[in-house]
């Protein structure tokens, strides 16, 4: 994508429903297949920040956007979500433009992104507390579902829009009032949504958006005005964004990095489970924090499933993010090209088998991009560094097991607990390893799937905290409780004469 003959464009912090420049000059973003510049984003430093934090802070405490009833919120919900599918082609193409991810999957990610903000509509509807009312005669107890206040949002680039639309929407409809900090390198479709959500009928200073490198979103995470933070991107920079959060012990929701499996047992259905490990292994180009990078195959069908694994892969077409023919786009950029070559060198080193793939794709098509095969590596054990690490590009480790027990060690034999697929018609062994496996999300016969209605999130090092789904929306209130005495009350002390 990203024609010369396109303009370029050029977008602005968002504070107070209005544009905001910045004096701290502006970031460009060329796309990852083609090279050319199509975006320039403004670049924040600290005042914007607290102008932002500050516009924010100002809706929440003396605006009406949490006083309002849940069935006003969901109407403006209601009416962001029919404008982003109204816009659906060119909020796909920017996300496929600056990403790198094919269209197809881009034009899915804004489905996925209207489900999403519908769901969170029906949840500020049907939000409520609890009574307690058999605490006494004279004694009722109230809990209260509150907005938390204002949340800072910190999205990453490989799902610019989805991403977003996990936690904006609920954060809204709970009544908070949000700062967003998407990435440097894919702001567009975040800036775009708020402009849609302040022509849905969204007030004033309720949704900010400022734009910047990490500096930005460390200075959300350490101001003092912020109540809670919600951050999706690696464990590294989840570190960083819990140390940032201290000063002010700020309620944090992380979905970090993860290293899922696909785990085939040999009673699988043979062609859903190629389908399934496929799919799973170069989504997104492998840009995905639940990837399954790792394929775990049982040793009784393993060469044989490789051999059709491969046969597949290769049929995959690298190319352009805006044809529709395109199964994997360009990785995000050069460097992180770079990153995915040193973890397949390395592999190598250790004694891994290429299957196919395993270096950077060149020549017409592919000079003026990042472009990198679907690779397969056979024969990695658990000590290697590409069965513990995130390699975060369409590489595919194979690891083979003997029976459930060992798969389930093999997988859980990580850092991470984000997400693992199990292959097998055996309801038995599906519900068994489905227990035994320590990840947030266990996919049985389907992988990277979902639906609004249901929590995601990560164990270990993949995070806390709950995105989506009724766990979501509540991750953006806190609880009060209000206890009432009706009638007289049995004094605390006597106050008759004293000796």
């Amino acid at each position: 994508m990203g024609s010369s003959s396109a303009p370029v464009r050029r977008y602005h912090h968002v504070i107070n429903g209005a544009d905001h420049p910045s004096g701290a000059g502006s970031i460009a973003r060329h796309a990852p297949d083609t090279g050319e510049l199509v975006a320039e984003f403004a670049s924040g430093d600290a005042d914007t920040v607290e102008r932002a934090v500050t516009a924010a802070r100002t809706a929440f405490d003396e605006g009406p956007w949490p006083r309002m009833t849940g069935a006003d919120r969901a109407a403006v919900l209601r009416a962001l979500a029919a404008s982003m599918e109204r816009d659906r082609d060119h909020l796909a193409r920017l996300d496929a433009e600056e990403s790198g991810k094919p269209i197809r999957q881009a034009l899915a990610n804004v489905d996925a992104s209207v489900a999403l903000t519908q769901h969170a509509a029906a949840l500020a509807l049907s939000a409520h507390g609890d009574s307690h009312t058999n605490l006494g005669s004279d004694f009722t107890g109230l809990v209260t579902r509150e907005p938390i206040g204002v949340a800072a949002l910190i999205t990453p680039w490989n799902f610019p829009l989805l991403l977003l639309a996990q936690k904006l929407p609920y954060a809204l409809a709970a009544g908070c009032t949000v700062v967003v900090k998407p990435s440097e390198l894919t702001a567009s479709s975040t800036v775009e949504v708020a402009r849609l959500a302040h022509e849905a009928g969204l007030p004033t200073g309720v949704l900010n958006v400022v734009l910047g490198a990490g500096s930005v979103g460390q200075a959300l995470a350490e101001s003092d005005a912020v109540d809670m933070v919600s951050f999706t991107g690696s464990t590294a920079t989840g570190g960083k964004v819990i140390e940032a959060s201290r000063h002010g012990a700020k309620k944090l929701s992380l979905e970090l990095g993860g290293k899922a499996a696909s785990i085939v047992f040999d009673d699988a259905e043979f062609e859903d489970a190629l389908d399934g490990v496929l799919f799973a292994g170069v989504f997104n180009n492998g840009e995905c924090c639940v990837a399954g990078a790792r394929l775990l195959v049982q040793d009784t069908i393993a060469d044989r499933f490789l051999e059709q694994l491969v046969a597949r892969m290769e049929k995959l077409r690298v190319g352009a993010t805006a044809s529709p023919a395109t199964d994997i786009g360009p990785l995000i950029h050069a460097e992180h090209l770079q990153k995915v070559q040193s973890y397949v060198d390395g592999a190598l080193a250790q004694g891994a088998k290429p299957l196919t793939g395993g270096a950077p794709l060149t020549g017409p098509g592919f000079d003026d991009g990042h472009f990198y095969p679907p690779t397969v590596l056979d024969a990695v054990t658990e000590t290697h560094t590409v069965f513990q690490e995130e390699i975060f590009g369409p590489v595919i480790t194979v690891t083979r097991f003997q029976d459930a027990n060992e798969a389930v060690r093999l997988a859980n034999g990580v850092r991470y607990g984000l997400g693992n697929s199990v292959w097998t018609k055996n309801i038995d062994t599906a519900l068994t390893v489905a227990r035994a496996l320590r990840s947030g999300t266990v996919w049985i016969n389907t992988t990277i799937d979902g639906a609004p209605q249901l929590p995601s999130g990560g164990v270990k090092e993949s995070g806390y905290g709950r995105e989506m789904g009724q766990a979501g929306f509540e991750e953006f209130t806190e609880l009060k409780t209000v206890q009432i005495r009706s009638g007289r009350r049995t004094p605390f002390f006597s106050l008759g004469e004293r000796p």
